[in-house]
């Protein structure tokens, strides 16, 4: 159960790590501008893109969420998220993989939601 009582604010893999990669970055570049030193800001905005990159992947690979609110069973960051590989309705990171759900997919992701079935 979450802290925040019941509220799912999509702590996930792909959220944590791609969160940690950028506040790297933001490190970095931070360290730039106090050196005044446009190589050390350029590698500390590169590392922010890869974060970028990485939570993407993450997310298709089903170690993100998808857009809206979860079931409570499937809060814990932990969870895969097993209807990833079809694409999320509504996704923006699904469209540009090229990943458009269509009707097994949706019917799939109902079908969770009714049954009530663990992602774990």
């Amino acid at each position: 159960m979450s802290a925040h009582g019941d509220v799912d604010l999509g702590h996930t893999v792909g959220g944590w790590t791609g969160a940690t990669i950028a506040g790297i970055g933001v490190c970095v570049a931070g360290l730039g501008i106090v050196l005044v030193s446009g190589a050390v800001i350029t590698t500390g905005v590169a590392v922010i893109a890869l974060a970028v990159l990485v939570t993407w992947v993450l997310h298709l690979a089903g170690w993100g969420k998808p857009s809206g609110p979860r079931p409570a069973d499937q809060w814990d960051w932990r969870v895969k998220d097993l209807t990833a590989r079809h694409g999320h309705p509504d996704c923006v990171g699904c469209r540009l993989a090229g990943r458009r759900p269509g009707p097994v997919a949706v019917a799939v992701v109902e079908l969770f939601e009714v049954v009530g079935v663990s992602k774990k």
